[in-house]
């Protein structure tokens, strides 16, 4: 089992910056995906970034250039970081983990932070 903590949610106007932090403890393996998602009010889930294990990097194309992901392997922890945030990111930001091993895969996911930007 893996254990995801989400922490750094809050309320900002608009152009203004959050940090986001993930702790993950548990049966972490080697080889694995950190990702994080959000949930707005009646609208689907989605990806906003996700980090291999190795640092590569995917950003979804709305926030390119505003958010950027990074990772501490020796913490497990994850980070986002936002800036020059707009009201319509505002969403539950939710954590992932996929742990990886041959074709065997596993998705954990965390219970979320609001993050709520004003305009």
């Amino acid at each position: 089992q893996v254990q995801l903590v989400e922490s750094g949610g809050g309320l900002v106007q608009a152009g203004g910056s959050l940090a986001l932090s993930c702790a993950a403890s548990g049966s972490i393996f080697s080889i694995n995906t950190m990702g994080w998602y959000r949930q707005a009010p009646g609208k689907q889930r989605e990806l906003v970034a996700s980090i291999t294990s190795g640092g590569i990097t995917n950003y979804a194309d709305s926030v390119k250039g505003r958010f950027t992901i990074s990772r501490d392997n020796a913490k497990n922890t994850m980070y986002l970081q936002m800036n020059s945030l707009k009201p319509e990111d505002t969403a539950v930001y939710l954590c992932t983990l996929k742990n990886k091993y041959g074709g065997f895969s596993r998705d954990y996911w965390g219970q979320g932070t609001q993050v709520t930007v004003s305009s």
